[in-house]
């Protein structure tokens, strides 16, 4: 049976980063750390329906294309669009141009600017261009691409949720993780684990596959760490929204790298 601690971490996870109906009993720092190293097992958990509704249309005879919209979507409906919209908040902020305090108003903003509208049109652009080229390859290559691209965009949000990085704010659900995940083995575990799991899932197609959806791992990761940086620097911190962003970007990648070859 899992422990306290474990259970906890998964409601942590489940509860915060998907619709899922899963109830959060703790919301102290133990439970958010607990539950931003489970986050990758959301994200798997995500991958899969996603895969399962493009094998599904594609099965119907539906095509890759809308096959790749409803692999898209699902993780978008399971995350009630919040990394999506935390991604176009980061880019209005990013772009603002502004202070980092007047660049966090802007983000708080329910309404989203042109920098926003950007980064979302070219994001889903990517992302169902990448999925509907892996379901040209075959049925497996594009579920292995929706499930190994989730599970990589909760990864980052685990890193991103280390030791020594900042708060933006003091409130909001990026305060409550942000800094939760102490670097060190905890950390690197989840890392080699979501990194292995996605080779060896690739491997059941041949060695490039193999290493190519490591690779997408590693890349997601280290894109996802880029915007990070920038956006620590830039406002402070991280919020809510920059998880978000994170998240996307970290997709994105993921999906972009396992469409090639």
């Amino acid at each position: 049976m899992l422990s306290s601690p474990s259970r906890d971490g998964l409601r942590f996870a489940f509860g915060t980063l998907t619709v899922l109906p899963v109830r959060v009993t703790r919301w102290d720092r133990p439970a958010a750390r607990a539950g931003m190293l489970c986050a990758p097992l959301a994200g798997l958990v995500v991958g899969v329906l996603a895969a399962a509704a493009g094998i599904l249309l594609l099965f119907l005879g539906a095509g890759t294309t809308l096959a790749a919209v409803a692999t898209a979507a699902v993780p978008a409906v399971l995350t009630r669009g919040l990394h999506l919209d935390g991604l176009a908040d980061t880019a209005d902020g990013l772009g603002s141009a502004k202070p980092a305090e007047a660049a966090l108003r802007i983000m708080k903003q329910s309404d989203i600017g042109p920098f926003g509208v950007i980064a979302l049109v070219f994001v889903l652009l990517a992302q169902v261009a990448a999925l509907a080229r892996a379901y040209d390859g075959s049925w497996a290559r594009g579920a292995l691409a929706a499930v190994v691209s989730a599970t990589a965009a909760r990864l980052a949000l685990t890193v991103a949720a280390r030791s020594g990085v900042p708060a933006a704010r003091p409130e909001g659900l990026g305060a409550a993780v942000a800094g939760a995940v102490p670097v060190g083995g905890a950390l690197g575990v989840a890392a080699a684990v979501t990194a292995a799991a996605a080779a060896a899932a690739g491997a059941l197609s041949g060695p490039y596959a193999m290493v190519r959806a490591a690779l997408a791992v590693v890349l997601a990761v280290a894109v996802a760490e880029l915007l990070l940086r920038r956006c620590v620097r830039r406002f402070g911190g991280v919020t809510g929204d920059v998880f978000g962003g994170v998240a996307e970007t970290a997709a994105t990648t993921a999906l972009v790298v396992l469409a090639l070859g």
